[in-house]
């Protein structure tokens, strides 16, 4: 197969010169989208040779309009009939590897509606509240406006990746304000925790900490945040990880709280000179200063969150802070089939609903 090709490539490849052609001969008078997008690595743009040993190859998603959806099984049959049986030295037929699937070429057509459900659990044609934002995990919002768009005639993929593309203003204000509550709720509990002996508790808490930066870097520069197999590698590529990541790579590397609590006290400082920077609330305080004068410092993260409701506006997003903010459900839980399975989501949406 020679020098590995990313998929995003070999897929632009594969519908430029094998799908469109035979669409155009067969169907030239339709209006649809082909794209890849959806879970995968290479949606991501982070697969490597590693990642062509299952799941991964020739593969796109056919968007029919919604009057049209009658005729996927016709289109997915023509495929089927007229598709080679390789492409760059890849198999275009194979069968998906976590189950007894049938082999099969992986060019599915399916409409934008469809797809909303299945990956967001969400009716397209309703209207996204802030409840609804905060119950889709960053990961599946990636799903649908990572990967690329190699052809769109009927623009209802387009509109779809432009309404999705970032958290509206208000919302993601909440989330900065639930990003600076937890940092705030923890990060006394390192030093404390090291000065009684624990050092291995108190580096739990110390990557917990780690990880919630990081979290609020995505936010900041205004990025989804990955699933945890590519969370470091996407950090990597945001303006701020040449300086975070010694901070952080030395806390988690610390032997002992001293240098663990200093480090992530240097990361918080820098963090909120970037919030700082957005000039989106008054500034907030980019020391940190004792902890009820126990001999270790914090930033005080929760004490942020007044100062940033101050400048949210929407009625909707102000009942949040009616309570403590939980944040999206990524900051409330890690549980991947909670993450990844849509039907959850309504469970989900109702802890952001007023009594």
């Amino acid at each position: 197969m020679g020098t590995f090709l990313p998929g995003l490539e070999l897929n632009r490849q594969f519908y430029a010169e094998v799908v469109r052609p035979l669409l155009d001969r067969h169907a030239p008078d339709l209006p649809y989208a082909a794209a890849r997008v959806g879970d995968g690595s290479d949606v991501l743009g982070f697969d490597t040779e590693m990642s062509t040993d299952h799941n991964w190859g020739p593969m796109l998603a056919l968007f029919l309009q919604a009057e049209d959806h009658h005729l996927a099984e016709d289109i997915r049959r023509l495929l089927a009939d007229s598709l080679p049986a390789t492409f760059r030295g890849y198999p275009i037929f194979f069968a998906q590897s976590d189950g007894p699937f049938p082999v099969e070429h992986w060019v599915h057509p399916t409409t934008v509606s469809a797809f909303v459900e299945e990956t967001l659990g969400f009716a397209l044609e309703q209207r996204l509240t802030a409840a609804d934002w905060l119950s889709f995990p960053m990961q599946r919002l990636l799903d649908v406006t990572a990967g690329a768009v190699y052809h769109d005639g009927t623009e209802e993929l387009t509109a779809l990746r432009q309404r999705l593309a970032f958290y509206p203003s208000d919302v993601w204000r909440y989330l900065l304000a639930a990003g600076w509550q937890r940092i705030g709720q923890a990060e006394h509990l390192l030093p404390r925790a090291g000065i009684v002996g624990d050092e291995l508790g108190s580096a739990l808490i110390g990557s917990r900490l780690v990880r919630d930066v990081m979290t609020l870097c995505f936010l900041m520069e205004r990025r989804y945040a990955p699933y945890p197999k590519w969370f470091g590698t996407a950090f990597a590529r945001l303006a701020c990880a040449p300086n975070l990541t010694p901070l952080l790579w030395q806390a988690q590397m610390a032997p002992a709280w001293p240098e663990r609590n200093e480090a992530l006290v240097a990361a918080s400082e820098y963090l909120v000179r970037m919030h700082n920077a957005l000039g989106i609330t008054a500034p907030l305080p980019e020391r940190a200063t004792p902890f009820h004068g126990r001999p270790f410092t914090v930033i005080h993260g929760e004490s942020f969150v007044p100062i940033i409701q101050e400048s949210v506006t929407d009625p909707a997003v102000l009942a949040l802070f009616s309570r403590r903010p939980l944040g999206g459900i990524d900051l409330i839980s890690d549980n991947i089939d909670l993450l990844v399975d849509p039907g959850y989501r309504l469970a989900v949406r109702a802890l952001y609903e007023q009594p």
